[in-house]
């Protein structure tokens, strides 16, 4: 949860852009629109069929449609991340969080933190 934070800080600085964050609370996942009106016709797509690389599982994901049109359009990631990264107490004070009056816990603001004339112009 700090690193995603973390992140999207540097992400804010870079682009200059307010980026508002709306989690949905632990446990509802079932409740998300967007996974019951995708999730199900990707699972149906490759149901029977053996994932045996990564191509094969981009390739059937993306020939995924729902019934009233809705399509997919993904990318395999292929940079390394380094794992175990640790953001301390002091970076995530950093951090320019502005948490929304309706649980600022789940949803918030993070701002970026200078804004220089490139990000204004472009």
């Amino acid at each position: 949860m700090r690193l995603w934070k973390w992140e999207l800080q540097q992400l804010a600085d870079e682009t200059g852009l307010a980026i508002t964050v709306c989690h949905l609370p632990p446990g509802t996942s079932k409740w998300n629109k967007i996974e019951h009106r995708l999730f199900a016709w990707i699972s149906q797509n490759w149901r029977g069929k053996p994932l045996t690389s990564y191509a094969v599982i981009l390739k059937l994901i993306a020939a995924t449609t729902t019934e009233r049109g809705l399509t997919v359009q993904c990318q395999l990631d292929t940079n390394l991340y380094p794992a175990g990264r640790k953001i301390s107490d002091e970076e995530m004070a950093a951090l320019s969080i502005q948490p929304d009056s309706f649980h600022g816990e789940w949803n918030y603001t993070i701002l970026p933190r200078t804004t220089s004339i490139d990000n204004i112009i472009s």
